[in-house]
C-alpha cells in the first residue's frame, strides 16, 4: 500500500506493528489489540488467490461476527518476509518510522524438516527475521516483540530458565534449531528493548475449541481420525495408540490454548515494564502422555465413523498400528517428554491471566471441533472464521 494513503501520524497513538497477523495466533493477536483500542498495522503477504487486504479483512470480520461489535481495520502493509526490509518500500518504511513504536515479530514456519537453508523452516524462522530486523531498524523501531518457542531449549532435561537460550544443547528437529538462531539474533540486534515470549505447543481456544492449524496434539487426532476410517471401533484403544504416539505413557508434553497465549503476549506488548525479558508461555500442568492417548482413543471413537464390521475393506489393528507409526514419525521429536519450563517472569507479568485447565471436556472440545471441520478442510460452524488461516 502507498504510504501516502495510510492513515495515522507522528501526533496519533503509536501503531504496533504486527507480521504473522492471519496465523492462527496472529488472527487472535489482531482481536486482542483490537478490542484492547490499540492502532495496528499488519505486514501481510497476498497468497495466490487473496490480497493482502482482504486476507486481514477476512480475520477482522470474523472477529466482529463472534463478538457481535464493530472493530477498527488495522493499517495494511502488503509485504513478503523473505523479501529484504519484507518487502516494504521505502515510503512504508517511512510510514512505520513516523507511526510504529514497536514491531510483533510473530511470523513462523512449522516445518520440522528442512535441509535446505534457502527453504522453510530457515526461510520464514531465520531469513524472514534477519528481514524484520533490519525493517525495524530502517523504521527507527526501538521496541522488538519475538514469538520464539519453549522448543529452543532443544533436547534438554531438568529446568529450563526463561534467560537460558544457547547451552550448547542438541536439538530434536530443524524447526527447533531455526527458532534459536532466530531468537539469538533478535536478542543480539541491539533494541532499546528485545522481549520474548516462548508458547510450548499451541492448541485450539479452550472455550470454544477453535484452531485453524492441526499440528502437535491435532497430528495424532487427525491420524487417528482418518486411519480410524479403515479399522473397527476398539483398534484405536490401549497399548496401540499410545506406543504408537512414540513415547512411554508417563512422560509429558506441554500444551497451551491459544486464546491465553494471545492475552498474555498482548498485556506484555502494551506494558511498558513488562519490556526486555523472556517469558515462557507454557502450562503450569503438562499432559501426560497417557492422557494425550486415552484423549485421542475417546476422540476419534466419539466422533469420527469407523469402519463397517461387514467392510471387506477393513483392517485390522496391525494396519492401524503401522500406518499410524510412519505417519508420526516426523513428529516423533515433539512427542517426547518436556523438562520443566521455568515460568518465574510469566507468572510475575500475568498472574491475572491464569493459564486455562486442559481438562478433559476442554480436549475434546477442540477434539470435536477439528474433527467436525476435518481439519480445515470444510466450513465449520460460527466459532470457525471463513477464510481465517494460517500464513
Amino acid at each position: 500500500m502507498n504510504a501516502a494513503a495510510l492513515p495515522g501520524s507522528s501526533d496519533t497513538a503509536p501503531f504496533i506493528a504486527v507480521t504473522g497477523g492471519t496465523g492462527l495466533l496472529g488472527s487472535y493477536l489482531v482481536r486482542d489489540l483490537l478490542v484492547a483500542g490499540r492502532n495496528v498495522a499488519l505486514v501481510v503477504r497476498r497468497d495466490r488467490k487473496r490480497s493482502a487486504a482482504t486476507r486481514v479483512e477476512a480475520v477482522v470480520r470474523h472477529w466482529e461476527e463472534t463478538l457481535e461489535t464493530s472493530l477498527p481495520r488495522p493499517v495494511v502493509l502488503e509485504g513478503d518476509l523473505a523479501q529484504p526490509f519484507c518487502g516494504l518500500a521505502e515510503e512504508d518504511r517511512q510510514w512505520l518510522h513516523w507511526n510504529c513504536s514497536a514491531l510483533l515479530h510473530n511470523a513462523a514456519s512449522l516445518s520440522f524438516r528442512g535441509a535446505d537453508r534457502a527453504a522453510e523452516p530457515w526461510l520464514t524462522n531465520v531469513t524472514g527475521t534477519a528481514h524484520a530486523i533490519d525493517l525495524a531498524r530502517a523504521a527507527d523501531i526501538e521496541h522488538f516483540h519475538h514469538v520464539s518457542t519453549a522448543y529452543v531449549c532443544g533436547l534438554r532435561e531438568g529446568t529450563v530458565l526463561e534467560d537460558d537460550l544457547d547451552v550448547g544443547q542438541p536439538f530434536g528437529n530443524d524447526y527447533e534449531t531455526s527458532k534459536c538462531a532466530a531468537e539469538k539474533m533478535v536478542r543480539e540486534a541491539g533494541f532499546e528493548s528485545a522481549t520474548v515470549y516462548r508458547p510450548s505447543i499451541i492448541v485450539g481456544d479452550s472455550e470454544t475449541g477453535y484452531t485453524s492449524t492441526y499440528h502437535g496434539f491435532f497430528a495424532g487426532l487427525r491420524l487417528g481420525h482418518t486411519l480410524l476410517t479403515r479399522v473397527a471401533k476398539g483398534s484405536t484403544s490401549g497399548p496401540a495408540l499410545l506406543a504408537l504416539i512414540g513415547v512411554n505413557q508417563a512422560d509429558r508434553k506441554n500444551f497451551v490454548p491459544v486464546d491465553w497465549v494471545s492475552a498474555v503476549i498482548a498485556h506484555a506488548v502494551q506494558t511498558p515494564g513488562a519490556r526486555g525479558r523472556t517469558y515462557h508461555l507454557t502450562h503450569p500442568d503438562p499432559l501426560s502422555m497417557r492422557t494425550v492417548g486415552r484423549i485421542i482413543q475417546e476422540a476419534v471413537e466419539t466422533f469420527s465413523v469407523a469402519a463397517s464390521p461387514d467392510d471387506p475393506d477393513r483392517c485390522d489393528e496391525r494396519w492401524f498400528a503401522d500406518n499410524l507409526r510412519s505417519q508420526l514419525d516426523v513428529y516423533q521429536s515433539y512427542f517426547r517428554n518436556d523438562p520443566v519450563f521455568d515460568r518465574r517472569h510469566t507468572e510475575s507479568l500475568a498472574s491475572h491471566l491464569p493459564c486455562p485447565p486442559l481438562d478433559d471436556p476442554t480436549l475434546l472440545r477442540m477434539s470435536q471441533f477439528a474433527i467436525e471441520c476435518d481439519f480445515g478442510r470444510r466450513p465449520t460452524r460460527a466459532t470457525s472464521p471463513s477464510g481465517v488461516a494460517a500464513s
